[in-house]
């Protein structure tokens, strides 16, 4: 392996401690710097890490020793860090989704294009050996020919737990758009792009109260769907069918299942990177788990930016990240249009395709953490 790759982070918040956990000693990478609005954050993290620094944004892009830009900003900021890192000849790889829009989503992939910089987008949560599995079992024609999925995800809401829950209720937010990508993604990678979509949208109430730490009991609007339901069409025939919501308790439902007409199988939470993958055929007296067949074992977030970027025991980056930007684009018309056709009543065509991401072989944690 020769220099670790020079990584740079923008905000640091909640969810950055896990994507420390898979790069801060990861031998392949090196976090010279970290920015956030708030400057004591950024020393604080800074002081954490081995040979990294706080700096501002500005200071961050503009940095020799920063290679690849991993954005962990919240939805609405997203398109600004990833223009910003195009114009400055840096990689990024975001968090979900790509951008708060579809046509910021455009601008962005098409800036990064135009820029010759590399561009990837989580979920990487369908890298692992969850969904990559349920994958290499419907690529081996264990189910015959697929014909449909059904995915769910139904919650309460985030404003109970999370202390700054705002951006979950506001245009870039709501389930579709949080959680959607974990579950629509897992459909493109199981099933290919899709072709045209049909949703249905509602809003239970117009304002949420928070329910833990400094603002516990402030009331917060409400702009955005909290239930979105809808039909996606494959290209290649099967169709599926998504439930995301924010205004019930919980369901029983298994997260993915993915049929065909010699069987079907379960595909555990998108959201988490394992899980047992359970199989029935026809003819079959039970459902049998699969053992893992595919896919990065015991990973956790950060791994898709270390594929990015040839880091992961793969061999070199490939030209087309497994979590890409062109998916991620794709998975943002897909959420768009679902929510177009709820506010049309009309079928809506999808014009991205992206190629279906290659099955990620099956790789130990030691191989992709840098250690063998």
């Amino acid at each position: 392996m020769g220099q670790p790759h020079g990584v740079g982070i923008v905000g640091l918040g909640v969810i950055l401690d896990a994507y420390l956990a898979t790069l801060a000693e990861h031998p392949g990478i090196r976090i010279a710097a970290v920015a956030d609005l708030d400057a004591s954050r950024a020393e604080a993290v800074a002081a954490r890490l081995r040979d990294s620094r706080a700096s501002t944004v500005e200071e961050l892009l503009t940095s020799d020793d920063v290679e690849t830009v991993l954005d962990l900003t919240t939805p609405g900021a997203h398109a600004q860090v990833a223009l910003a890192c195009a114009r400055s000849g840096k990689n990024h790889y975001g968090e979900k989704p790509l951008a708060a829009t579809l046509a910021d989503s455009r601008a962005v992939v098409d800036a990064a294009a135009r820029a010759g910089v590399g561009l990837g987008c989580a979920p990487d949560t369908v890298l692992g050996t969850g969904v990559q599995t349920a994958r290499a079992v419907v690529d081996a024609g264990l189910i015959g020919r697929p014909t449909a999925a059904v995915a769910t995800w139904v919650s309460a809401g985030h404003e109970a737990w999370h202390p700054h829950p705002d951006f979950y209720y506001l245009p870039g937010g709501g389930p579709l758009l949080d959680m959607g990508p974990y579950y629509l993604t897992s459909l493109v990678h199981l099933l290919g792009p899709v072709v045209a979509v049909t949703g249905s949208a509602g809003r239970l109430r117009d304002s949420r109260t928070i329910g833990s730490g400094p603002r516990a009991g402030e009331v917060i609007p409400v702009e955005v769907a909290t239930h979105v339901a809808g039909t996606l069409e494959h290209a290649g025939g099967a169709i599926s069918t998504v439930t995301m919501s924010f205004d019930a308790p919980g369901t029983r439902a298994r997260p993915i299942e993915v049929y065909g007409d010699e069987g079907s199988v379960s595909v555990p939470d998108p959201n988490t990177f394992g899980g047992d993958v359970e199989l029935l055929t026809r003819g079959g007296a039970s459902w049998e788990t699969v053992a893992p067949r595919a896919g990065f074992v015991d990973s956790s977030r950060g791994v898709g930016l270390l594929e990015m970027v040839g880091a992961a025991g793969l061999g070199d980056a490939l030209a087309q990240a497994r979590a890409s930007g062109a998916v991620g684009l794709h998975v943002m018309e897909v959420m768009t249009g679902l929510l177009d056709s709820a506010s049309s009543g009309r079928r809506t065509q999808i014009s991205s395709a992206p190629a279906r991401p290659d099955l990620v072989p099956l790789t130990a944690a030691a191989t992709w953490r840098g250690l063998s």
